[in-house]
């Protein structure tokens, strides 16, 4: 890695930077554009090579920041790269290597500058960058806006109309990459952008019409996860004749002069994501949720997130909407089976969170669909590994949990599916399980997680909610997950006694002292009594809608009925203890009339028998348990540092100095 970091740090002393970030004027036509833009770089992307990478940049930077105003390269260099990228497509189709090539290159060198520009520069002095001409010094011209919006406009043209091929995979993946840079303004305010520039560009003008296309064509690259094509392929093919890697172009490159660079990031924890995945699909996935969290402008709402909450299956035959200008059709089939697949991911989660939430033609797609386990496991292994997984990338599994279990259908048949051997779930062997059962396991495991760690209630609240929602049509629940539904409330129980017994003790020691302020026993004491009463009302909700469906919940209550005594008369309580007292009373009277010392399965029997001699008359009826989930007012809150601690921690090849991070701070990203 030596030679090449050593190579990186030379940058700043490459002539033709120099000559870029100088004080002479270079006009379009210079052929010292193909000079600069000759060059062989495989992007570094572990995170000392990057960090090198940015250092070098900075030091072009200061010297093009000087000098720009007067020369104007800045905006000549772009002027390259928009003159270049008219002929893309045609090159594409013909295979031009070389001219795919050395826009890819023009780009990459816009974006390490723009990067180094957004987070040293306010928006007004980087428009001023861009306006610069070869005039008088001082003096800039009057396009302008109008060049960043160009480029912008070019960059959504690049990645919706160039056709992805081993030869502009790089172009693709850097027009992605430029675009979430241009964005990146928002992570040096800790306040949240609502009017930055590049909002009006993306929310109005040139660039508005491509709307669709854009999320359209980022959802499709998520969905192919295309890996990166072999090094070289990419870029150009070897010459047979000896000639290296550089082309030896009419203009006459001077090949010793640029370092010719291949850094594969060899040791980097980032190479085994890249290996893993699709540098393309990770980096397209990223602006998508960067477009679709920008906040509304003041006069129009979001269109790139009108666009994610209205597309269409493509088998769905009913016309497009007129009112939305940005409704688009997509194949959901491909668009599950990619969910399904990248649920590891915080990213990939919180994509199929705001689509369950937000588009009701993927909600419905997804709850009809008869293979529901393939999305609901994945899930369920990131509340499994909870110790391992960020609070938020927790958070978005347990709400799409919560919004899948808002439907009846859904609860039904997850008890319908049986599985086999679960291998990651450690504490028992599970060799057939139905998904409803490990739902209710996993569920479990993480409130009693949080109890003994993190102790968040927001944890707990959408735990209960979606156990609450399913508990109505628990059916033939495995005997480890009625265990389990008791021993939490065992749990509970216990942590009730202790918070009772600290309370009354603390209450004893303050008549005597006055001074010590009293811990808040009190309201310790309130919530434990929430989720106590929360658990009676699930284990009530499946009594009285399903008895006859779940003789082990029987088995487990009437193994365990002393737990529940201590909670018959207490006011708090009484009115829902009512039918498990009544259930408990009459199957512990036909156990003891059956006798003593009866088998399990023995038992069992009985209690088959005795769910269908139960009057149901008897069973005083509840409001059934719903719960829904709502967003919290001003979600933007929440879900913009999300996002963007998401791009500084996995985007590709992408690195930013930690110290100017505004919006989060590192722990939480």
């Amino acid at each position: 890695m030596g030679a090449n970091s050593s190579s990186i740090s030379e940058l700043p002393e490459n002539e033709y930077l120099k000559k870029l970030s100088g004080a002479e004027p270079i006009s379009e036509n210079d052929p010292f554009w193909n000079q600069l833009l000759s060059f062989s770089f495989t992007t570094p992307t572990n995170s000392a090579d990057l960090k090198l990478l940015e250092e070098a940049t900075i030091s072009v930077c200061k010297s093009l920041v000087e000098k720009n105003p007067r020369t104007g390269n800045l905006g000549s260099l772009i002027k390259v790269f928009l003159s270049r990228t008219k002929e893309l497509k045609i090159s594409a189709e013909c295979q031009n290597h070389l001219f795919i090539w050395q826009a890819h290159n023009a780009l990459f060198i816009i974006c390490c500058l723009l990067k180094v520009f957004i987070s040293q520069m306010s928006e007004e002095e980087l428009q001023l960058h861009f306006t610069y001409e070869e005039k008088t010094p001082g003096s800039y011209g009057t396009e302008c806006e109008d060049l960043i919006e160009e480029l912008l406009c070019c960059l959504i043209q690049l990645i919706v109309e160039i056709p992805l091929l081993d030869i502009t995979y790089s172009i693709s993946l850097e027009a992605v990459t430029t675009l979430i840079v241009f964005l990146s303004c928002q992570l040096f305010h800790k306040e949240i952008q609502r009017e930055s520039m590049v909002h009006k560009y993306l929310m109005r003008g040139r660039c508005l019409p491509y709307t669709s296309r854009l999320v359209k064509t980022l959802l499709y690259n998520f969905i192919r996860q295309e890996r990166s094509p072999p090094p070289g392929t990419h870029v150009f093919q070897q010459q047979t004749d000896g000639g290296g890697l550089l082309y030896g172009i009419a203009s006459g490159v001077a090949t010793g002069l640029w370092t010719v660079f291949t850094l594969g990031g060899v040791g980097s924890k980032s190479t085994t994501q890249l290996e893993q995945c699709s540098p393309l699909a990770n980096q397209s996935l990223l602006l998508l949720l960067v477009l679709a969290n920008l906040t509304d402008a003041p006069d129009r709402p979001n269109p790139y997130r009108q666009a994610i909450m209205s597309f269409k299956n493509t088998q769905d035959s009913s016309a497009l909407s007129s009112s939305n200008p940005h409704a688009f059709q997509i194949n959901f089939n491909s668009l599950y089976t990619a969910l399904c697949e990248q649920q590891k991911s915080d990213q990939a989660t919180l994509l199929l969170y705001m689509l369950l939430h937000q588009n009701g033609n993927v909600r419905t797609y997804v709850l009809a669909r008869t293979d529901i386990e393939n999305l609901v496991l994945p899930i369920l292994e990131i509340l499994y590994h909870v110790e391992e997984r960020n609070s938020h990338h927790v958070y978005m599994a347990l709400i799409i949990l919560l919004i899948l279990t808002e439907d009846d259908g859904f609860n039904r048949s997850i008890h319908e599916v049986i599985l086999k051997n679960i291998t990651w779930y450690a504490e028992r062997v599970l060799t057939e399980i139905s998904l409803g059962s490990l739902l209710i396991l996993v569920v479990i495991r993480t409130i009693q997680y949080n109890m003994t760690r993190t102790r968040d209630k927001y944890l707990h609240t959408n735990c209960l909610a979606a156990l609450a929602n399913m508990s109505a049509q628990f059916r033939s629940l495995h005997q480890y997950a009625a265990q389990r539904i008791i021993s939490l409330f065992s749990l509970l129980s216990k942590k009730h006694n202790k918070v009772l017994e600290q309370a009354t003790q603390s209450l004893r020691g303050s008549l005597g002292s006055n001074d010590s302020p009293l811990p808040d026993y009190a309201q310790d004491l309130n919530v434990i009594e929430e989720v106590i009463r929360m658990m009676l009302e699930i284990i009530n909700s499946c009594l009285t809608n399903s008895l006859h469906h779940n003789p082990n919940l029987v088995y487990a209550l009437l193994y365990k009925r002393d737990l529940f005594e201590q909670f018959r008369t207490h006011p708090s309580f009484q009115d829902i203890m009512q039918n498990i007292d009544l259930v408990i009373s009459f199957f512990s009277s036909r156990l003891e009339q059956a006798g003593a010392e009866l088998s399990v399965e023995r038992v069992l029997e009985i209690i088959k028998q005795g769910a269908v001699a139960l009057p149901k008359d008897r069973l005083r009826k509840f409001p059934e348990l719903k719960f829904k989930y709502v967003e919290e007012e001003q979600p933007e809150e929440f879900f913009i540092p999300y996002v963007w601690s998401l791009v500084y921690n996995s985007a590709v090849a992408l690195y930013w100095n930690p110290q100017d991070i505004q919006l989060f701070t590192m722990d939480s990203g």
